[in-house]
């Protein structure tokens, strides 16, 4: 009856079989053949060589991402809606050491080439304002909507342009790429981008991400960074056999299928309800004030978005069968 976060779903059998198998004596830090292993398996994913480090959670995939792409004294234009800028505590602009956020504007949280001109292109080149050195989008966006490959490829090319860094938090990219169908390495490295925040943990993950560079110098001085951060791990083969456990027969695609399907269930109730499309595992609907007490007196829990709003998630671990009373019951509202 829980519908407010895929950050609360259990953790994949696979995931605490993964966990039981590496609870051994072993390599301290990210020494471990699991470790190691990470940056093969991420290659063979994406169809180019990488850099894959592990990381305990999305603020600091992104945060170290963004890190690697920004000087302190630069800037990362952003949606005005990006977790990067309302839901990070100021932790970018705490790991880059003073970078600042540039937030651009654009329907479901979607940036375009020309709403980053419009951030960018007023800035003056001088010592007096802060130039812009990345761009950072987020796929599946904070409303569920995905960036195809064609709208990557878009800003990628107006990034090489500008000459800035683009990052993509991918804090549901496997809903993003279970929605489109395509590659991932065509929603990444082929479409520009240079570093990806690839979220584990609201996917059937317990307590790790994987930060993936497509420069793989960018990893260098990132090793360090993780380290003065206070975020590298003793035993990194607990996160690593998480992210292997995942990729191993495509489970991280089969979950965010699951949970995208369950969302499309909800939508189908919604009907003219809905907000913006249903393209991941998030349904934002049209809702009253009393109609969303009504469904929370009947047991079900989500967030009020706004006024007049509010978002359901689906995890991919909730059958059908766990979906369908609360589908009837905004259907019957």
């Amino acid at each position: 009856m829980r519908f407010f976060s895929d950050n609360a779903a259990a953790v994949c059998p696979e995931v605490l079989a993964a966990l039981a198998s590496v609870n051994q004596l072993d390599t301290a830090y990210d020494g471990d053949r699991w470790s190691q292993s990470l940056d093969g398996a991420f290659s063979d994913l994406f169809g180019t060589q990488v850099r894959a480090l592990w990381v305990p959670t999305g603020t600091a995939a992104n945060s170290l991402a963004l890190a690697a792409l920004c000087p302190p004294y630069g800037g990362v234009v952003c949606h005005r809606e990006a977790h990067i800028n309302v839901d990070e505590c100021g932790a970018p602009e705490f790991y880059t050491h003073g970078a600042k956020l540039l937030a651009g504007e654009g329907p479901g949280s979607k940036l375009t080439p020309d709403a980053i001109r419009a951030v960018i292109d007023p800035i003056r080149p001088d010592v007096h304002q802060v130039q812009p050195h990345a761009v950072s989008i987020t796929n599946a966006t904070e409303y569920g909507l995905a960036y195809t490959p064609g709208e990557v490829a878009a800003i990628g090319a107006l990034a090489k342009e500008r000459k800035l860094g683009l990052h993509m938090d991918g804090a549901r990219f496997a809903n993003a790429v279970a929605h489109l169908g395509c590659h991932p390495g065509d929603l990444t490295w082929r479409a520009g981008v240079d570093a990806l925040s690839f979220g584990f943990v609201k996917n059937g993950g317990m307590s790790a991400e994987a930060l993936i560079f497509f420069r793989p110098e960018l990893a260098e001085a990132t090793l360090y960074r993780r380290k003065r951060a206070g975020l590298l791990s003793s035993k990194g083969r607990y996160l690593a056999a998480q992210i292997l456990a995942m990729l191993e027969n495509d489970l991280w695609l089969e979950n965010a299928r699951a949970a995208n399907a369950g969302a499309r269930l909800l939508a189908r109730a919604a009907g003219d309800r809905l907000v913006h499309p249903v393209e991941a595992n998030e349904v934002f609907l049209k809702m009253r004030a009393e109609e969303a007490a009504r469904l929370r007196a009947l047991g079900f829990d989500f967030y009020d978005w706004g006024v007049g709003e509010a978002r359901l998630v689906i995890s991919w671990d909730q059958a059908e069968e766990a979906i369908r009373p609360l589908a009837d019951a905004i259907a019957a509202l």
